[in-house]
């Protein structure tokens, strides 16, 4: 285990620098850049700027450099910590994603222990009272909750929310404490907002994992060694948690390490319907208006988070499934 650990640990540093790579080839992409977008637009409001502004700012973010030169300049920052200044802001990258992370952070947080406390045990029991009446209510509004797409379920809550009690659930504050400092009073009304935007983003994770969770246990309880536990007289709560729900567990086990990258990515067009200061609706932005220092920088965290989470996974499967073996073999 331990050799398996190391060895991936030195696969991290090259996986990165190819992610980087990628990252920053796909933000070239488009045509133009972010100061072709700007005179663009500028142009549409009746405006012209002129040729020694533009190649000052060209000289000022390094986009009159080759793109290859671009890259290692970008790469060297952030090995630096610095991520660069966003193109659209003027403003470090660090900053503007630090403004946001703390609020991504705690409403993501909030939706997976939301996910993982109701959709485990409900698979689980479901699974346990086959074709019973409550089986068969849950399986329903499984289907229910996995068929609702996310951003229809945040404009139905808010509409009726608005047209039944004149309530308003856009945001994470009331409009008193969007620009107050810190206290315990905006804690106060932080938590009171964050139930229903956890209930939409965490309604299609719920309903998903307890399908998974319910068929792997229905698997599981149907093999020789649960039987065989059954006829030596084991206590029925000891034959169902001692084994099948560990080994049905598996395939939450194998994605959990997700959630690391959606700890700080947020549901992108949720967070825009209901108007979430999290760093979603940031990342749209940056795509759309090509600010790439930003942009990149965003999806090089995502793609950190995202291996560590992936190595994270494995070893935990490894340790929570005996029959998984990570020899040299």
């Amino acid at each position: 285990m331990l050799q398996y650990v190391i060895r991936r640990l030195m696969l991290f540093i090259p996986t990165l620098l190819v992610v980087s790579m990628v990252v920053f080839v796909i933000i070239q992409l488009p045509p133009g850049d972010y100061l072709t977008t700007y005179i663009t637009n500028l142009a549409l409001q009746g405006q012209q700027m002129h040729e020694d502004a533009i190649e000052t700012l060209k000289r000022q973010y390094g986009l009159d450099q080759p793109m290859y030169m671009q890259y290692i300049r970008w790469l060297w920052k952030m090995l630096h910590g610095d991520f660069g200044m966003s193109l659209e802001y003027n403003r470090p990258v660090s900053s503007l994603l630090w403004e946001r992370l703390l609020l991504t952070v705690v409403l993501s947080a909030s939706t997976i222990i939301f996910v993982w406390s109701l959709a485990i045990p409900i698979g689980i029991y479901s699974a346990t009272h086959q074709y019973t009446i409550f089986d068969y209510l849950l399986t329903f509004f499984s289907f229910i909750g996995v068929a609702t797409p996310e951003f229809m379920l945040a404009l139905v809550l808010m509409w009726v929310a608005f047209s039944s009690f004149g309530l308003s659930v856009g945001g994470l504050f009331s409009p008193d404490f969007v620009e107050a400092p810190w206290s315990l009073a905006r804690v106060w009304d932080l938590i009171k907002h964050l139930w229903i935007p956890m209930i939409i983003l965490g309604a299609s994770g719920t309903a998903g994992l307890v399908r998974t969770v319910r068929a792997n246990m229905l698997d599981e309880l149907r093999k020789p060694y649960v039987v065989t536990a059954r006829a030596k007289g084991l206590p029925e709560s000891r034959v169902i948690w001692k084994y099948p729900v560990r080994v049905a567990l598996n395939p939450f086990i194998s994605t959990v390490g997700w959630a690391l990258p959606a700890l700080i990515s947020g549901s992108t067009i949720v967070s825009v319907v209901l108007s979430l200061p999290t760093t979603g609706p940031l990342l749209l932005r940056s795509l759309l208006n090509q600010d790439m220092f930003l942009a990149g920088s965003f999806l090089m965290m995502l793609s950190s988070l995202t291996i560590l989470g992936t190595l994270i996974s494995d070893i935990l499967l490894a340790w929570l499934d005996p029959r998984i073996r990570l020899g040299d073999r």
